[in-house]
């Protein structure tokens, strides 16, 4: 290997460890902070779009926004009460993922504070993985769903016992993840309960 291939792997592996230790540090920082805020500075790190919605007029409002200034056009989205929203704005959507979709509106199952990930299951992207999801997903979720780690969320899910297909996304800029995009925007509509 040449001075300068081994010149640049080095330099590749730091950043991918200064940006893990970059969460970790951000993430001691945080750990007596609130849940909710722990979370959102972990998944606005992470690349993601974190917009807080004080009641369903103004996730309304936000969901308008975002659709306008990513101009999309056509939404993969199958829960019934995410396409009233849609409905409301004027939007068309599919309720089976298609490649003419522009974007995803789903729901999740849980929001982790601990690294700011996004917690998913088969009833929010049905039987699709989500590395096929289109590249701007936008996720409505409640203060509710923040749990303070991984941990936490697995034992809520064994609780409930009817969960499949569990996997994580978070944004962009995360290493975390192994499928990553980098071209994908996560945009995330929290609601108060």
């Amino acid at each position: 290997m040449s001075i300068f291939k081994k010149f640049v792997n080095k330099i590749l592996n730091q950043q991918e460890s200064d940006d893990s230790a970059n969460v970790v540090k951000l993430g001691d920082q945080l750990k007596y902070a609130d849940l909710d805020y722990k979370f959102a500075q972990l998944f606005t790190h992470s690349g993601g779009f974190f917009n807080y919605c004080s009641d369903e007029a103004e996730a309304l409002q936000t969901l308008n926004q975002i659709v306008k200034i990513e101009e999309i056009k056509n939404v993969f989205c199958w829960d019934e009460d995410l396409k009233n929203f849609l409905d409301v704005i004027n939007t068309p959507y599919t309720t089976e993922l298609d490649l003419l979709n522009d974007a995803a509106f789903i729901t999740c199952e849980y929001l982790i504070a601990f690294d700011g990930r996004i917690m998913l299951s088969h009833n929010n992207i049905l039987h699709y993985h989500s590395s096929r999801l289109p590249d701007k997903i936008i996720l409505m979720a409640n203060v509710s769903q923040i749990v303070t780690n991984l941990t936490d969320a697995m034992m809520k899910v064994k609780r409930r016992g009817t969960l499949k297909n569990l996997t994580s996304i978070s944004g962009n800029n995360s290493k975390l993840d192994t499928e990553n995009k980098d071209n994908t925007k996560l945009f995330l509509l929290l609601l108060e309960d």
